[in-house]
C-alpha cells in the first residue's frame, strides 16, 4: 500500500512539474489573504446636499483635505445606454474621497501592504424607490496584520464613523 501511494505522489508530482525542485527552485507562492469587508450603512430622513455638506465640513474640520467626490448616480445614469442598463438605481449618489496624512502614514508605516485601505471613502445617496431616505456607507477595513496594523486600522474605522457620526448629528 506505501508503494501505491509513493508512486502516485510521484506520478502527481511529476504532471505538477515539481519533481526534484527544492526550496530555492520551486515557484514562489503568494500569500493569499482572504478578509471580509465590513460595510457600515447608515441611514437619515435629511435631505441629500445636506449630508453631503455635513460629511465635507466633518472631514475638513479634522483638518483633512477632500481629493475627489465621485458622482456615481450621474455616471450610471450617463453610462446606462452603452452597457444596457434600464433601472435607475439612485436619485442621487456621491462618494467622498479623502485622506489623512497622519493616519495613513502610521497605517503604513505599520504594514506597507495597509496600502489598499487609502484613500478612506465616504458614500452618500438616494435609492430611487426610497427617495425620502438618504444613505451614508463606508467600509470600515479589518483589523489585520500585527498588532501595530490592527492598532492603526482601528484609527481609521474610528476616523470614518466619526466623520459619519459628525455629519448626522448636525
Amino acid at each position: 500500500m506505501r508503494t501505491v501511494l509513493w508512486l502516485a505522489a510521484l506520478l502527481i508530482l511529476s504532471a505538477c512539474g515539481q519533481q526534484g525542485q527544492s526550496a530555492e527552485t520551486a515557484p514562489a507562492q503568494q500569500e493569499i489573504i482572504k478578509a471580509e469587508p465590513v460595510r457600515v450603512l447608515l441611514s437619515t430622513k435629511d435631505e441629500f446636499e445636506n449630508i453631503m455638506d455635513n460629511i465635507k465640513d466633518a472631514i475638513a474640520d479634522r483638518g483633512i483635505k477632500i481629493n475627489n467626490i465621485s458622482h456615481i448616480g450621474h455616471m450610471l445614469t450617463r453610462t446606462a445606454a452603452d452597457v444596457g442598463g434600464t433601472k435607475v438605481v439612485y436619485k442621487d449618489a456621491e462618494a467622498v474621497e479623502f485622506c489623512s496624512s497622519t493616519v495613513s502614514r502610521a497605517t503604513m508605516e505599520a504594514d506597507p501592504h495597509n496600502i489598499s485601505y487609502c484613500p478612506y471613502i465616504i458614500a452618500v445617496y438616494v435609492i430611487t424607490e426610497q427617495p425620502d431616505t438618504v444613505y451614508v456607507s463606508f467600509r470600515k477595513p479589518p483589523l489585520v496584520g500585527n498588532q501595530a496594523s490592527r492598532d492603526a486600522l482601528k484609527i481609521v474605522g474610528d476616523l470614518l464613523q466619526g466623520i459619519v457620526n459628525d455629519a448626522l448629528e448636525q
